[in-house]
């Protein structure tokens, strides 16, 4: 018998899994509703950890009666699938037994004195989730997406992102004009000018806190955000390739960073 504060759902029509389908599958979906889809149980005890508050917590019938202990009471609303039902809304090639909805969080302020990651036109979402996590891995938990990027709340960034989003401050949908707000030195990379990377490490040139500008995946940097720029900093590839992933340079250029900073402490 399913107690009073657990609501069970067999109906693929009911308005709450129509929105779940759509924040599930469509990026931009929780701009429209307000809400954020947070599919698996990692994803919603990296969330809890940070202390969000979901609105509702949904299960399939076989997890809840596994694990209701553990979930009973994580948020005011809880309902509880058949399996199938659960099943057909996921994204996943695996479905997930359990996930969150969020309200969706509100644009964070920036802030002029942080250490920043700023992201320029990055489409490919697997690529902007796994610089949020290498932002939140090495200390700069600040992230502004000018327009252009991918949804920072979109399912597949989510995932990318393996909990980092709830560690971050996060503003996203802003153009290059925001960024004169910044009162830090930024950095663009480039592949064709700039100081080594290797060598600033060395010369300890690299200032912290800084704002490292990641560009778009084909294009780079724009031209306009490298006028921003103190400095251009380069990658040494001594395998000859063309260039690097954007999510890789990131967490190379991140990491020098970090580094920095800490030989410096």
């Amino acid at each position: 018998m399913t107690s009073p504060d657990v609501t069970s759902i067999t109906s693929r029509d009911n308005p709450l899994l129509k929105d779940l389908r759509k924040l599930a599958q469509d990026p931009g979906a929780y701009r429209k509703l307000g809400r954020v889809w947070l599919e698996g149980d990692h994803l919603c005890r990296a969330a809890r950890e940070r202390g969000v508050r979901p609105a509702i917590g949904v299960f399939t019938e076989s997890f809840w009666q596994a694990h209701r202990f553990e979930w009973e009471g994580c948020a005011p609303k809880t309902v509880v699938l058949p399996d199938a039902l659960l099943h057909g809304i996921s994204g996943l090639e695996s479905p997930a037994p359990m996930g969150f909805v969020i309200d969706t969080p509100a644009r964070a302020e920036l802030q002029a004195h942080a250490a920043t990651v700023v992201l320029d036109r990055l489409q490919d979402a697997g690529n902007v989730g796994s610089i949020l996590r290498s932002a939140a891995a090495f200390g700069f938990l600040q992230v502004v997406a000018l327009k252009g990027t991918a949804a920072l709340w979109a399912p597949k960034v989510l995932r990318a992102g393996m909990g980092a989003h709830f560690g971050l401050r996060l503003i996203e949908g802003v153009t290059a004009d925001a960024l004169d707000a910044l009162h830090v030195p930024m950095l663009a990379t480039s592949s064709h000018g700039g100081q080594w990377l290797h060598e600033a490490q060395v010369d300890r040139t690299i200032p912290s806190p800084c704002a490292w500008l990641m560009g778009h995946e084909g294009q780079g940097v724009s031209p306009q955000l490298q006028q921003r720029a103190s400095k251009l900093i380069r990658i040494a590839q001594p395998g000859g390739e063309e260039s690097l992933n954007v999510a890789a340079a990131a967490a190379i250029c991140l990491h020098a960073s970090a580094a920095i900073g800490l030989v410096s402490q």
